[in-house]
C-alpha cells in the first residue's frame, strides 16, 4: 500500500495557507508552529536582538578607530618638561659702554633678507642664540634650514645628518648626526646612533 505523504512537522494538514510570519531582513523564517497556535515567534525577538547588536558593534568599531586617531594626533604635541624652562638669552658678563663714534645700532644692510646667506656657520649660530626675538635670529634660522640643519626642540640644538639614517619610521629616524655644541666649546660634534624623534623637530615654514 502506498503511504500518503504527510505534511511537515509544525504545519496543519489540509489547512489554509497561514498568514506570513514576522520576518527580519536577512533572516528567513520557515517555522510557523507558534504562529499557527496564535503565539508570537520567539526567534523573531532573538534575531532582532542579534541584528541590533551587530549594528551597534560595527558603529562602535568605527568610533573606536576614530578615537584612537584623535588620541594619537593629540599625543604628537604633548607638553614636555623643557617647555616650562625659560628661553636662554645672552647676558653680557662684562658690559662696556662704547664711545658714541662706535655704531650703537645694527647696520642697515644687516636687515637685508639675503645677508644671512653670506655668513659662515659660526655667525649664523651666534645670531640665533644671542640675538633672541630679533629679525636677525629669524634670518639665521632660515639660512640654517636652507643648509639642511634641523632644530631639536627638546635639546634646543641644531642637528644635521652626517649620513643617511640607518632606520626611518613614522615617529623617528636613527643614525649618525652632526650637532652644534653651543653650551660647551662652541663647535660642531658628531653623535652616533642618535634617535631623532619627529615630535621634537621644529618644522615650521620660515
Amino acid at each position: 500500500r502506498v503511504q500518503t505523504p504527510t505534511s511537515p512537522v509544525g504545519t496543519r494538514p489540509n489547512a489554509k495557507p497561514a498568514s506570513k510570519a514576522k520576518t527580519t531582513p536577512g533572516i528567513k523564517s520557515e517555522f510557523t508552529l507558534f504562529e499557527d497556535l496564535g503565539m508570537s515567534d520567539p526567534f523573531f525577538g532573538l534575531a532582532q536582538t542579534y541584528l541590533n547588536a551587530k549594528r551597534h558593534f560595527a558603529f562602535s568599531a568605527q568610533s573606536y578607530s576614530l578615537r584612537r586617531k584623535l588620541l594619537a594626533m593629540s599625543g604628537e604635541n604633548i607638553p614636555v618638561l623643557s617647555d616650562q624652562e625659560p628661553l636662554k638669552t645672552y647676558v653680557c658678563e662684562n658690559p662696556v659702554k662704547t664711545p658714541p663714534y662706535y655704531p650703537q645700532t645694527s647696520m642697515p644692510f644687516m636687515e637685508h633678507p639675503n645677508v644671512s646667506s653670506r655668513m659662515d656657520l659660526d655667525t649664523l649660530f651666534f645670531a640665533f642664540y644671542y640675538q633672541q626675538n630679533t629679525y636677525q635670529q629669524y634670518l639665521a634660522a632660515k639660512e640654517l634650514k636652507n643648509q639642511s640643519w634641523r632644530f631639536h626642540k627638546k635639546y634646543l640644538t641644531w642637528f644635521q645628518r652626517f649620513e643617511e639614517p640607518r632606520e626611518i619610521t613614522d615617529e623617528y629616524e636613527q643614525g649618525t648626526y652632526i650637532y652644534f655644541d653651543y653650551e660647551g666649546d662652541w663647535c660642531q660634534r658628531k653623535k652616533s646612533d642618535f634617535r631623532f624623534e619627529y615630535r621634537y623637530l621644529e618644522d615650521t615654514e620660515l
